[in-house]
């Protein structure tokens, strides 16, 4: 089991699709990572000698890339200065809404506490006494 960025990567999966377990990877910086390292998207994950899994390891570790704990940590931050100024977005976040204008009239109901457990047709189930 390969571990490139303080996750351990899966076994089992193709390395493109492997990469994008990591905090701040997705699938356009996989196929970029790996086109930087010299690496084929089809090989599996337990496939990879040293050598590739350090070439990834480096391309993936630059200091213009944030991941895992430095990306949560930056998030973070953001989020927190938002609600500290006063800004809509800031206090969407503090009401725990969404913050990006989509409507809450009928959706987002799991964030406002409207859950519904069930969903049936309305019609009632005539039970035998």
């Amino acid at each position: 089991m390969a571990r490139i960025a303080g996750v351990n990567i899966p076994s089992d999966k193709r390395i493109v699709i492997a990469l994008t377990y990591i905090y701040g990877v997705g699938d356009a910086t996989s196929h970029r990572v790996l086109k930087q390292a010299g690496v084929a998207e089809q090989i599996r994950t337990k496939d990879l000698t040293d050598d590739q899994i350090k070439a990834i390891r480096n391309a993936l570790e630059t200091p213009d890339r944030r991941l895992e704990g430095d990306l949560r940590r930056d998030i973070i931050s953001n989020i927190k200065r938002l609600k500290e100024i006063g800004s809509y977005r800031g206090s969407r976040h503090i009401k725990r809404l969404p913050a990006r204008g989509q409507r809450t009239k009928t959706n987002s109901r799991t964030v406002r506490g409207n859950v519904r457990r069930t969903t049936t047709s309305g019609r009632r189930v005539l039970t035998k006494t």
